[in-house]
């Protein structure tokens, strides 16, 4: 089958088609944190659907966020456009996944510090803090180091 590559034509198509991967990852989450509330957090199960969720999310937010915000000079991000004449305005939007994943980062470790790490959600959410550090860190290390072989540096 020839791919499209008309934009009209794939704005015809459903909603749920052309949001497709965002729909199937966000399943997939769910999946794994209705898994985890009906398991105990010490079985092998529950302790895998635990990580699983902070895993998940980590893949629902690059989804998401590469979607709608960017990051100037990182090759795995969408490059933005000058959107804005006010220059703290146009860094911001330049900036705006990093400063994304900067703020709900620093939500996810309030939250953190404030659970019992050893409780049910504590290492649920202890394993979103790191993962969202995972996040943050990769966007900025590929705004100036580079990887022989990956096609994202190439450019």
């Amino acid at each position: 089958m020839a791919r499209r590559n008309n934009k009209a034509s794939v704005r015809n198509e459903p909603w749920w088609k052309r949001h497709s991967l965002s729909l199937s990852a966000a399943a997939v989450l769910a999946l794994w944190f209705v898994l985890y509330v009906n398991s105990d957090p010490r079985s092998h199960a529950g302790s895998f659907f635990g990580n699983a969720i902070a895993d998940w999310m980590g893949v629902v937010v690059t989804i998401l966020a590469t979607k709608w915000f960017f990051e100037k000079g990182s090759r795995e991000s969408r490059q933005p456009r000058r959107a804005h004449r006010n220059e703290a305005l146009e860094f911001m939007h330049e900036h705006s996944l990093t400063i994304f994943l900067a703020l709900t980062g620093i939500g996810w470790l309030m939250l953190f510090l404030r659970l019992d790490p050893e409780s049910k959600w504590g290492t649920v959410v202890s394993n979103i803090t790191s993962e969202w550090s995972q996040q943050i860190g990769l966007v900025v290390l590929t705004k100036r180091l580079i990887e022989r072989g990956s096609k994202e540096s190439r450019r």
